[in-house]
């Protein structure tokens, strides 16, 4: 049934189908969970935090906001080079700003995860406020974070597995597509519920850390 909604807004888009064999994202039995809400919470910050580092924020003073929100042993290596000596590709560093969207729809901060709409404007005025020195523990006591139905998160997981391969199908055949985001928007979206999204059951390894996502299928 998840699987057949999936399809359906594929069609009502105009976008073509992935072959009949194309997997699921999980297998009958499995359990489906979220990730602890708050070590979502914690990669909104980070990610969050990356980006202001990708628009201008010295490197120390994200040091700094790191070790005061003792959030330092969170980030990964790449990210690390990034925040301390801006190495790496600073373009796919912005990218994330999709991914903290779609983290932000599994915390329930914003209402949507719309295909075809980019990221909701207002979504940094609910993020930590990294400028003024907020830390994420006073970001979460003024925060009311209302996590989604794993089922539902999975559902919408299904749906960017297909959407990301029909939006990379429309690109490669240059050919429009349906909404005013890309197919790398689309990558990021999906590789965000692929973490937050937690599958239990014979077929499947402990859940991935960050860069451990394999969004090759």
């Amino acid at each position: 049934m998840v699987r057949e909604a999936s399809l359906e807004e594929l069609s009502r888009l105009g976008l073509p189908l992935p072959p009949a064999h194309f997997p699921l994202v999980w297998e009958p039995g499995d359990r489906i969970e979220l990730r602890p809400t708050g070590e979502i919470e914690t990669r909104v910050a980070v990610l969050h935090l990356i980006l202001a580092r990708c628009f201008g924020m010295p490197p120390q003073a994200a040091m700094s906001w790191l070790l005061a929100s003792h959030l330092v042993e969170t980030v990964t290596p790449p990210e690390w080079q990034f925040v301390t000596g801006g190495k790496g590709d600073h373009r796919s560093f912005v990218l994330h700003f999709d991914a903290l969207y779609a983290l932000a729809w599994v915390l329930g901060l914003t209402r949507q995860l719309d295909p075809t709409l980019p990221v909701d404007e207002r979504l940094v005025e609910r993020m930590p406020n990294i400028l003024a020195g907020e830390t994420v523990r006073h970001w979460r006591s003024r925060t009311l974070t209302a996590p989604r139905d794993p089922a539902d998160a999975a559902a919408l997981l299904d749906l960017h597995y297909c959407l990301d391969w029909a939006y990379l199908e429309v690109e490669h055949a240059h050919r429009t597509l349906p909404g005013l985001v890309d197919a790398n928007a689309i990558g990021q979206r999906r590789w965000a519920l692929e973490w937050a999204v937690v599958l239990r059951g014979p077929y499947h390894d402990e859940p991935p850390g960050w860069e451990e996502v394999d969004l090759s299928t």
